[in-house]
């Protein structure tokens, strides 16, 4: 089996989300399951930084973009530390900027147009490099066109007849809607804007237009897969994935573990595994405290946070619980992200009001992302909705228990402690159900006093936690059982 796999961002050339991180690392896993995997990418500005050699290969090319010919080049690298190709789609105009989608809080007004451009691109290129390609993964709406060109432009084309097509819809929030008059730069017929197809009212959305022609959808966790099909969680969208609901599936995100492992960061004050993390992680929690400038105390839990700071990450309950409980709490907070200004002022504000208490970095390090997972006793995670999450699976190998909402990959990454879980082995983490700060407060002072007063239940929790497998491999055998089921599903029609 052939996989090409199309995405708009690719660790480490090009990020702005987890959809780098999955993009990156999973077609490095199926490398050893598959004939041959190839990855895709448009050329950004941003792929030059990662400091891997990049050739440029003389391939040049033209594809239609509305009534125009846009010419690309193709170029080429390799994932690190693996032999899977990656190849860029080159077009100045379009991908040499200094973002990859918006700049100052707003979406470039051409992007539309360059991603036609790179869609197209993809499926050029499978006959220009003779790729001889079986699957094509696809993933988010900047890839959404592609099922479409492939079922209407190429399905009788040479080499092009047996091809299958997955979505991966990594966030639904995020569609690719634009004004109904785009759809003459995709190309297609005015037959296809239509509300079972390409259309959303009256606008052309590139993530419906996926869903609809894909063989099949995935998502990352069941429990979003099953969110996703109803409202609020669909975001307009539930009822084209109803439709597709026989070909949805959900799969949880893998961890990289050359990256995330705590036995061999380079970033934290003392390397743990199993079997020392009694000895050395409370040393990462000491460097942590002076780090942030909170006392250091090894008796007061950390609960530490890092990521956006915004409502979907459950910012708002955070700020109600820290002014109602920072006082009589003896726990300490530690917060590193940015985000929302109102979120970030508030943070400040609520730092400065109780320095002993609260320490914020209002920054993105990855350095200072990974001593958080180190040196904290909790890592917390309220999200009004998370389509899979993969902090609470960092937390877990770094032995920092999770506290999670019930919702999407959260609900099917972390057990809740209660005797039975306990008594069954299962229980990594605490969760809790209800959106509010009452919920979010008590699930935490039951964690607090698990701290606390039950040591041995905690030390159970922890080692649950750093045991598990989450590792990309078990997600890529996943994706290999339903690359198969599309396969022969595809070749049967």
């Amino acid at each position: 089996m052939n996989v090409l796999f199309a995405s708009s961002e690719v660790y480490p050339f090009a990020k702005t989300g987890g959809l780098a991180d999955v993009a990156g690392a999973l077609p490095i896993a199926l490398q050893g399951m598959v004939d041959n995997v190839t990855v895709i990418l448009p050329a950004f500005r941003h792929i030059y930084k990662s400091g891997l050699p990049i050739e440029e290969l003389p391939i040049y090319f033209d594809v239609p973009v509305g009534g125009q010919v846009a010419s690309g080049q193709l170029l080429k690298s390799y994932l690190p530390n693996s032999d899977v190709p990656i190849y860029f789609v080159k077009n100045d105009e379009y991908f040499d900027r200094p973002e990859l989608y918006r700049e100052a809080g707003t979406d470039y007004q051409d992007n539309c147009e360059r991603f036609v451009f790179f869609c197209r691109s993809v499926l050029e290129a499978i006959r220009l490099l003779d790729l001889n390609i079986d699957l094509l993964h696809c993933n988010d709406w900047q890839t959404g066109l592609i099922p479409a060109y492939l079922n209407i432009e190429y399905s009788a084309t040479h080499g092009y007849e047996n091809i299958a097509s997955v979505l991966t819809i990594h966030n639904m929030a995020y569609q690719g809607n634009f004004w109904h008059w785009d759809m003459l730069l995709t190309g297609l017929d005015w037959k296809y804007f239509n509300m079972h197809q390409m259309e959303f009212f009256g606008h052309l959305n590139f993530l419906k237009t996926g869903i609809v022609f894909a063989d099949a959808i995935t998502t990352v966790s069941p429990r979003y897969a099953e969110e996703i099909q109803s409202q609020p969680m669909g975001c307009g969208l539930e009822g084209a994935l109803r439709e597709r609901r026989s070909v949805l599936e959900g799969i949880v995100n893998g961890v990289d573990y050359t990256r995330w492992d705590p036995a061999a960061d380079d970033d934290i004050a003392a390397q743990y595994d199993l079997s020392n993390w009694q000895q050395n992680k409370p040393l990462c929690k000491e460097a942590l405290q002076k780090e942030f400038h909170l006392p250091t105390n090894p008796k007061a839990p950390i609960i530490g946070m890092v990521g956006r700071m915004a409502d979907q990450k459950g910012f708002d309950l955070v700020a109600k619980v820290i002014r109602e409980r920072a006082q009589t709490c003896d726990c300490q907070w530690v917060i590193l992200g940015t985000g929302e200004p109102h979120h970030e002022a508030m943070l400040k504000e609520l730092s400065s009001l109780y320095p002993n208490k609260i320490g914020v970095k209002v920054e993105f390090c990855e350095g200072k992302a990974r001593r958080v997972e180190a040196g904290a006793d909790m890592f917390l995670m309220p999200s009004l909705y998370e389509p899979c999450g993969l902090n609470q699976l960092y937390s877990l190998k770094y032995g920092t228990v999770p506290v999670v909402r019930e919702t999407g990959g959260l609900a099917d990454t972390i057990t809740n402690m209660s005797p039975v879980t306990l008594e069954t082995g299962t229980a990594n983490g605490f969760s809790f159900r209800e959106y509010t700060a009452e919920a979010l407060q008590d699930i935490l002072e039951i964690a607090i006093t698990t701290y606390q007063e039950q040591p041995d239940t905690w030390k159970q929790i922890i080692e649950t936690g750093m045991a598990q497998d989450w590792s990309w491999d078990r997600s890529a055998q996943q994706y290999i059982e339903l690359y198969q089921k599309t396969l022969e599903a595809r070749r049967n029609n």
